[in-house]
C-alpha cells in the first residue's frame, strides 16, 4: 500500500499506565510487522488528571499489579520504580506527563514510539517522575534531540493545551481506558486491541478492517474538531 494510502491508528496511552507498559513491546512489533501500510500516532489518555493527580501512595494497587502485568507480557520493572512505590511521594500527572510527550513527539525526525517508550522506562525502570524537566532534557539527548528544544516546548503552555485538547478529543471516541489501539474509518475510532492483544490477534484485526480504514486520519488533526464525519 503507498503511503498516501496507508491506514491511520492512534495508540492510545498513558506515561503512568502500567499496562501501556506491559503491552508497549507488542504494539512495536505490530507496528513494524505492518509498516507498510499503518501510520501510527501516540496519544496520552489523561489518566491521572484533576482529582486524581495525586501521590503514588494513594494507589496501593500499582505495586500489587506488578505480578501479574510481568506475568502476562514480560514486562520487567526496575528497582528504581520499586523505590519510587516505596517512597509513595511522586505525584502522578497525566497532564505534565502528555505535555512531556507533545514536546518530544514534535521534535523533526523523532518516532512518537520512541518517545513513549523512552517516557515510560524513565518511570517503570528509572522511577522518575515525569513532572521533571530534567527527565525530557535527558530523553531528549537519549534520542539524539535538541535538548533545549525539548525542554522549552515542555515549559511552554501549548503543550498542555493540546494535550488537554487529545484528551477531549479521545473521550468523544469514547475511549475509556487504556491502552487502546484505535483505527479510524469512516463511521469513528475502531478499537482493535488492549493490553492482552498478542502481534498475530493486532494484525488480524486490522486485516479485517482495512477496507473502512481512513488514510492519514489521526487525533492530532481530529482533536479540535471531533470525529471524523
Amino acid at each position: 500500500m503507498p503511503s498516501a494510502e496507508q491506514a491511520s491508528l492512534t495508540y492510545a496511552f498513558d506515561a503512568y499506565c502500567a499496562w501501556c507498559y506491559g503491552f508497549g513491546p507488542t504494539v512495536r512489533a505490530f507496528a513494524e510487522d505492518n509498516a507498510h501500510r499503518i501510520r501510527l500516532s501516540v496519544v496520552s489518555t489523561g489518566l491521572y488528571t484533576g482529582a486524581r493527580a495525586l501521590p503514588v501512595a494513594v494507589y496501593p494497587h500499582l505495586s500489587a499489579e506488578r505480578g501479574r502485568i510481568t506475568q502476562l507480557t514480560g514486562a520487567a520493572f526496575g528497582v528504581g520504580y520499586e523505590h519510587a512505590l516505596s517512597r509513595g511521594t511522586t505525584v502522578l500527572d497525566s497532564a505534565a506527563a502528555a505535555a512531556g510527550l507533545v514536546a518530544l513527539r514534535d521534535q523533526p525526525g523523532v518516532s512518537e514510539l520512541d518517545a513513549a517508550e523512552a517516557m515510560q522506562r524513565a518511570w517503570f525502570v528509572d522511577g522518575r517522575g515525569l513532572s521533571d524537566v530534567d527527565v525530557y532534557r535527558d530523553i531528549a539527548d537519549e534520542l539524539g534531540l535538541d535538548a533545549d528544544a525539548v525542554t522549552s516546548a515542555y515549559s511552554a503552555p501549548g503543550g498542555r493545551v493540546e494535550a488537554r485538547a487529545a484528551f477531549r478529543a479521545l473521550r468523544r471516541l469514547r475511549v475509556t481506558s487504556s491502552p487502546a489501539l484505535l483505527l479510524h474509518t469512516a463511521h469513528g475510532a475502531d478499537q482493535m486491541g488492549g493490553a492482552a492483544s498478542t502481534v498475530a490477534s493486532l494484525t488480524a484485526a486490522l486485516d479485517q478492517r482495512l477496507p473502512a480504514a481512513i488514510p492519514q486520519a489521526s487525533i492530532h488533526k481530529l482533536s479540535s474538531r471531533g470525529e471524523p464525519s
